[in-house]
């Protein structure tokens, strides 16, 4: 799909236009104050952009990016939603859940089976737009321990 606009709280706009992020701010806001990118170089981060579906969060009247998400899918069966951050100074305005739903409404119509991510500390964003903890988290596997 080409790159949409998508509902965000008043003042605020969702894009997956890629030229619009900050690759520079994205990478200081997970490589400083994400407790899950804390140190990732640059070149690993301007990599997973590269390979991902991107929605960044923008102020209206600016522009300035305030959040960012992002998504690896296969665009038919399966996606992992991460790195899904939301600048301190814009924080308490809704825009975390705007950019999970934005998400979950842009994947909606390629018919996903699975739209997975994980958290530490923010189930009840997640909630709020459908996510549910495993049912059988015995059945998953991982290989690499972050």
């Amino acid at each position: 799909m080409n790159s949409q606009l998508l509902a965000a709280p008043d003042g605020y706009e969702i894009s997956t236009d890629p030229s619009r992020l900050d690759a520079e701010l994205i990478h200081r806001w997970l490589s400083k104050d994400a407790y899950w990118a804390l140190g990732r170089s640059r070149e690993t981060q301007d990599r997973a952009v590269v390979g991902s579906l991107n929605f960044g969060v923008y102020a209206s009247g600016h522009g300035a990016q305030a959040g960012y998400a992002r998504v690896v899918t296969d665009h038919a069966t399966f996606a992992w939603l991460c790195d899904v951050y939301v600048d301190p100074a814009d924080r308490g305005k809704g825009l975390g859940t705007a950019l999970a739903t934005a998400v979950r409404d842009y994947l909606a119509p390629y018919g996903l089976r699975r739209i997975m991510l994980a958290t530490a500390d923010a189930h009840a964003v997640y909630a709020k737009i459908g996510f549910e903890p495993l049912e059988e988290p015995a059945k998953w596997m991982v290989l690499g321990t972050q």
